[in-house]
């Protein structure tokens, strides 16, 4: 339990402290180059749709065997070699899963460029962090835009991985992000992916199921936590009004508790491939946003992980201690 939890905590520590550096080996880069090429070996268009799902389910049974394996070998090895050697390999895998301060840097790098008025080149550096067309968007799309990924990815690539990475350690957390990834490059509702990609999204609505509504819950907690910039209640209010207002069953959890926390609205219709797909709007309309949204919508993303934080920690030795009195 200690080992874990030391593990688990120098991970974290490490995100905050270096981020993602590009330069670095990275799972999710090992899991990208097997997924496009089994999608580029099983995706074709002379394909029936049956094929396609049949396919697409064995690309993700490949992708979950190759990885959760290799990660379950290798934690067991390294534990097996010296207990130091388990916790610096469990370190590196939960640093690695986990990715709060990328995600802040690609987002305020945004803020920066709208607050320098440069709007090609926001839109430019909100296309590294976004699946949408952002050619089309103006100043105040492109905020949306920005707020929208920081409030979704703050279940996706924050608490997500941080509960199965709490739960189930390195194997957990690898799985989960190789769910996550192969979701986010096959599990589009468009023609090329609808029925290959079909399986990765499912699964991954199923994955993020618990985690996006608990993210939504930590992100209305953290907005009594935050100052005078956040309304609670109104967070709390949005959440159970506009919650469902996505196609996807957890999507809007986390931007319905960010937008009614800042009295901003978010969703609408966006370009996705070059074609608009019309989705509802998430919040009201109170007041304009402004660059400084995507900064406040981070703060709530780290006060939500540092209470996600406590709580799986609590939760740790209150079962270490369960089982202890059962001995």
């Amino acid at each position: 339990m200690c080992c874990h939890l030391t593990a688990l905590s120098a991970g974290l520590a490490l995100d905050l402290l270096l981020g993602d550096p590009h330069c670095l080996p990275h799972p999710v880069k090992l899991m990208g180059r097997l997924i496009g090429a089994l999608t580029k070996r099983y995706n074709k268009g002379s394909y029936s749709p049956k094929k396609k799902r049949r396919l697409g389910g064995f690309l993700v049974l490949i992708v979950l065997l190759v990885f959760s394996g290799a990660a379950a070998v290798l934690t067991i090895l390294f534990y097996r070699l010296s207990i130091i050697l388990g916790i610096i390999f469990e370190m590196i895998v939960s640093y690695q899963c986990i990715a709060a301060k990328s995600l802040y840097k690609e987002s305020m790098a945004v803020s920066k460029a709208l607050n320098s008025d440069d709007l090609s080149k926001a839109r430019q550096r909100l296309k590294m962090i976004v699946g949408r067309d952002t050619e089309r968007l103006e100043r105040d799309g492109i905020i949306r835009a920005a707020v929208e990924t920081v409030a979704e990815n703050t279940s996706d690539g924050v608490i997500a991985p941080l509960l199965f990475l709490f739960i189930g350690g390195p194997t957990l957390g690898i799985i989960y992000k190789a769910v996550n990834t192969m979701d986010s490059m096959i599990g589009y509702k468009n023609e090329r992916f609808i029925d290959f990609g079909r399986c990765a999204a499912r699964l991954d609505d199923v994955f993020n199921f618990i985690p996006a509504r608990l993210s939504a819950l930590l992100m209305i907690l953290s907005s009594f936590f935050g100052g005078k910039s956040y309304d609670g209640k109104n967070a709390y209010r949005i959440w159970k009004r506009d919650r469902r207002n996505h196609s996807s069953p957890n999507s809007a959890q986390c931007e319905s508790a960010a937008a009614g926390a800042l009295s901003i609205r978010l969703g609408g219709p966006s370009y996705y491939f070059g074609k608009l797909y019309e989705k509802p709007f998430i919040g009201d309309d109170i007041r304009p946003v402004k660059p400084g949204d995507i900064g406040l919508t981070n703060r709530l993303m780290f006060i939500s992980e540092l209470l996600c934080y406590l709580l799986c920690t609590a939760a740790i030795f209150m079962t270490g201690k369960l089982i202890l009195i059962f001995q």
